[in-house]
C-alpha cells in the first residue's frame, strides 16, 4: 500500500555497549512538535480512507454493544455492616460504586458519569474505613492515572477533603476510628531530578482535614530506591501495621511490621520481616491474632504460612497451607463463625480457578468450594469481624461478571449477584490445547470456536508473557464477536506470565524474554497444524507488554502471521526506560545501561529489527494520547520504519486516540476501538462480518 505520509530519516547513529544503533525518527518522540503532530493527522487522515469503508462496522459496534450491555457487578466489600461495591448497568459508561445499609437499601456513591459527563473520569480505587463511615477514593481525568485521593462522608455523601495530588497508584490504610490512614506520595518536582518526577514515592500518616503538605508525617521510604513502590496495611484491631516495598515492578520485596501498641502511628518502630531476598511476601495479621504470610519464597507456586507477628522471622514461618506440586496459589479467606474454623484457599490450576477448603489449624484439606464452571474466581471476601460466609467474582467465556456466595455451615455456592443486563450470548466452544514451544517446553493454550465448524478459518491469536500476569477465561465482548462471525479466538498462556507460578514467569523475562516470543510462534504453528487455520488467515493481536510480544512477532516471522493489531506497545527497547514509568520495568527486560543486558534488549527489539525488503503483515498500531504508562511515541517509530521499509502492499496504520490513557476508559469508546480492531482483523484474514441487515435476518 502506497504512497504513506512522509516521514523525514534523521541520519541518528549511536555507539552503544559495541552496538551500532540507527534511530532514524527520533523526531517523533516530541508529541508536541509541529511535525509530529502534522504526521499524526496525515496518518488519521490515510487510517479513516482504509477502514471507513470496511464492511461490518456498523454491525459489530451495535452487536459489541448488545454483548457488553451485560454490565457488570463487583464483589462486595464488608465495614460495619455496610457493603461497598461497583455495578454497571447496560447503557453506563462506567462502573458505579454502590453502598447498601443493613436494611438493604442502596445508594449511589461515586458515579464517573455525573462527574463528567463527558465519559473522559475514572475511578481508579477507593477504600472505606474500618467502620464503613468514610471512604478514600481516587479519580483521574483523560486516561492520565494521575489519581487525585479523596475522602467522602459515606453517611452523607458529602465530600470531606481532598484532593490531594501525587497520590498515584497508593493504598490506603485506615486506623481505627476514621480520623487517619497511611498513603503513598510522590514528592513534588521541584524536589527530585529533572524527568524523575513519576518515581520518589514516600510513606505517610495523614490525618483526615489537615494540610498534606504540612500536616502529613513521613513514615518511611527516604533515600530508598527511587523507583519503589510502596504499599502498607493495618490490621482490623489497629495494633500491626505493615509496609512493603518493591523496585519498580520486580517480582520481589521487602517487609517490614510495626507494634503499634508498643509505638506511635507518627513513629512506628518496623521491623524487617523479609529484606534482600529474592521473593514475594505479604504478611496479614488474622483476627486470631496469627499472622498469615503469603509467599513464593522456596515456594514457585506460592504457599501460606502461619507465624506470631511478634517475631515473623523467617525461622518462625509454618506451612498451613504448603505448595501444590501443580497448581499455583493465589488467595486465601478465613471463616471462623464455626465449630471447625476453616480456610479457603483459592488457585489457578493451568489458568483455570478452584478453591479448597482446609482445617484452619492444622492446614489438612477438608474438601472444595463448588464453582460455576471451568472459568477465574475474582478475589475471595470474607466479612472483616468473622463469620462462616465468603463472597467471589467468577466469570467464563459465556459468562458476565457475577459474586458467589458460599456458606461454610451448607457447604453450599449460590448464585448472590448478576451482572444487570440480559444478553444473548452466542454458542460457542473452549477447549485447552497443548503444544510444545522451540525447547520443548510444554505451553498451554484456550481456543474458542463455534461447535461443528471444520477447516481452516480465520482466527485471532492473543498473548500477554510478562510481568507474572496470567491469561485466565473471562467474558469478552471482542472474543464471543469474532467466533460468533465463524472465526477461531486463540489465547496463549506464554511464559512471563502467573499461569505456572513464578519460575514460568522468570523463564520469560529478562534474558530470557525469547522463550516467549518463542511460545507464541509455536502457538501460531500449532493452530495451523491442527487445521484450524492458514498463515494468511492469522490474525496476532497484544497490548502494553503485548504489543512488544507481537512487535516482535510480526518482525521475527513475518510469514507467520496476515495481520497484528499492537496496542499502547513498547517497541524501542534501546530507549525504553527513558519515557513512562519505563525505568519501573527494567527489572523485568533489562538495563539499557548494562552491556550485557543492552545486549539482551537490541536482541529483539522490534523497532531495530525492521529491515528492508521484507514483506511484513497488514498492521494497525493503537495508540492513547493520555498514556503516562507506555509512550505512544514507541508505536509512532515503529510505524513510520515500517511504513517506509515493507515490502508488502498490506497496510500499515496508526490509530491514535485522545483524552483516554492505557487503562479505564467509557464503555462506548471500547466499542469503537474493538469495533474497528475487529473489522482490520476480518478484513485482512477474510473473515465475513454480517452487516446489520443479514443479522436482523438471521435472528429472525
Amino acid at each position: 500500500m502506497r504512497p504513506y505520509p512522509p516521514a523525514r530519516r534523521q541520519d541518528i547513529v549511536e555507539e552503544l555497549h559495541g552496538h551500532r544503533v540507527e534511530d532514524p525518527y527520533r523526531w517523533l518522540e516530541d508529541p508536541d512538535a509541529a511535525d509530529t503532530k502534522a504526521w499524526l493527522a496525515a496518518q488519521e487522515k490515510l487510517f479513516r480512507k482504509v477502514m471507513d469503508p470496511l464492511p461490518g462496522r456498523d454491525g459489530l459496534r451495535r452487536r459489541l454493544g448488545e454483548l457488553l450491555g451485560a454490565g457488570s457487578v463487583g464483589s462486595p466489600t464488608w465495614r460495619g455492616g455496610r457493603r461497598f461495591f461497583t455495578r454497571r448497568a447496560p447503557g453506563q459508561e462506567h462502573p458505579v460504586l454502590y453502598t447498601a445499609d443493613p436494611d438493604g437499601s442502596e445508594r449511589v456513591l461515586i458515579d464517573p458519569i455525573a462527574l463528567d459527563a463527558e465519559g473522559t473520569t475514572t475511578l481508579d480505587g477507593w477504600q472505606p474505613d474500618k467502620e464503613g463511615r468514610r471512604l478514600a477514593y481516587q479519580l483521574s481525568t483523560g486516561g492520565d492515572e494521575e489519581s487525585l485521593l479523596y475522602v467522602m462522608d459515606v453517611a452523607s455523601g458529602e465530600r470531606v477533603e481532598g484532593p490531594i495530588d501525587r497520590a498515584r497508584y497508593t493504598s490506603i490504610a485506615w486506623l481505627p476510628g476514621g480520623e487517619a490512614y497511611y498513603y503513598t506520595r510522590r514528592l513534588p518536582a521541584r524536589d527530585v531530578p529533572a524527568g524523575e518526577e513519576q518515581y520518589h514515592r514516600r510513606v505517610y500518616l495523614h490525618r483526615v482535614g489537615t494540610e498534606p503538605d504540612t500536616g502529613d508525617v513521613l513514615i518511611f521510604g527516604d533515600g530508598m530506591d527511587k523507583t519503589n513502590y510502596y504499599g502498607a496495611s493495618v490490621s482490623r484491631d489497629g495494633r500491626w501495621l505493615t509496609v512493603s516495598a518493591s523496585q519498580g515492578t520486580a517480582p520481589r520485596n521487602d517487609l517490614w511490621i510495626a507494634d503499634l501498641a508498643a509505638s506511635s502511628p507518627e513513629a512506628p518502630e518496623l521491623r524487617a520481616v523479609q529484606e534482600g531476598v529474592d521473593a514475594a511476601t505479604g504478611l496479614r495479621v488474622g483476627r486470631d491474632g496469627r499472622a498469615y504470610v503469603f509467599t513464593d519464597r522456596d515456594a514457585p507456586r506460592s504457599r501460606l504460612c502461619v507465624t506470631d507477628p511478634a517475631d515473623p522471622s523467617y525461622a518462625t514461618w509454618r506451612d498451613l497451607v504448603p505448595q501444590d506440586p501443580e497448581a499455583v496459589l493465589t488467595d486465601y479467606a478465613i471463616l471462623d463463625d464455626l465449630d471447625r474454623p476453616v480456610l479457603l484457599a483459592g488457585w489457578t490450576r493451568h489458568a483455570i480457578s478452584e478453591i479448597t477448603v482446609h482445617d484452619l489449624e492444622s492446614g489438612a484439606r477438608l474438601g472444595t468450594v463448588p464453582t460455576p464452571g471451568l472459568g477465574t474466581i475474582g478475589g475471595i471476601v470474607e466479612r472483616p469481624e468473622g463469620g462462616h460466609e465468603a463472597w467471589f467474582g467468577y466469570t467464563d467465556n459465556v459468562t458476565p461478571s457475577s459474586v458467589m456466595h458460599y456458606d461454610a455451615r451448607t457447604g453450599e455456592t449460590t448464585l448472590w449477584a448478576s451482572a444487570p443486563g440480559t444478553v444473548e450470548v452466542p454458542d460457542i466452544e473452549t477447549r485447552q490445547v497443548t503444544y510444545t514451544s522451540r525447547d520443548g517446553t510444554e505451553v498451554r493454550m484456550l481456543v474458542a470456536s463455534r461447535p461443528g465448524l471444520s477447516g481452516p478459518r480465520p482466527a485471532v491469536l492473543y498473548g500477554y508473557g510478562g510481568f507474572n500476569i496470567s491469561l485466565t477465561p473471562s467474558y469478552s465482548a471482542s472474543v464471543l464477536a469474532w467466533v460468533e462471525a465463524g472465526g477461531v479466538y486463540a489465547t496463549a498462556n506464554l511464559r512471563g506470565g502467573s499461569e505456572e507460578g513464578e519460575e514460568w514467569h522468570r523463564a520469560g523475562m529478562r534474558d530470557r524474554k525469547q522463550n516467549v516470543f518463542d511460545d507464541f510462534h509455536a502457538a501460531a504453528e500449532k493452530l495451523i497444524a491442527d487445521g484450524l487455520t492458514t498463515p494468511s488467515q492469522l490474525a496476532i493481536h497484544g497490548g502494553s507488554n503485548g504489543g512488544l510480544l507481537v512487535g516482535a512477532a510480526l518482525t521475527q516471522r513475518p510469514d507467520l502471521y496476515r495481520a497484528v493489531v499492537c496496542s499502547a506497545p513498547l517497541l524501542d527497547m534501546v530507549r525504553y526506560e527513558r519515557f513512562g514509568l519505563g525505568e519501573t520495568w527494567n527489572d523485568e527486560y533489562g538495563r539499557a545501561d548494562d552491556p550485557e543486558e543492552f545486549g539482551w534488549l537490541i536482541g529483539y527489539s522490534p523497532y531495530h529489527h525492521v529491515h528492508a525488503g521484507t514483506a511484513y503483515p497488514a498492521v494497525l498500531f493503537t495508540t492513547f494520547a493520555g498514556d503516562t504508562r507506555v509512550d505512544p511515541l514507541h508505536a509512532r517509530k515503529m510505524c513510520a520504519a515500517l511504513q517506509h521499509t515493507t515490502a508488502s502492499d498490506s497496510p500499515v496504520l496508526l490509530r491514535d486516540e485522545s483524552e483516554v490513557g492505557h487503562a479505564g476508559r467509557a464503555v462506548s469508546r471500547s466499542i469503537v476501538l474493538m469495533a474497528d480492531t475487529l473489522a482490520f482483523m476480518a478484513a485482512q484474514t477474510g473473515l465475513s462480518l454480517p452487516d446489520e441487515l443479514t443479522r436482523d435476518l438471521i435472528a429472525g
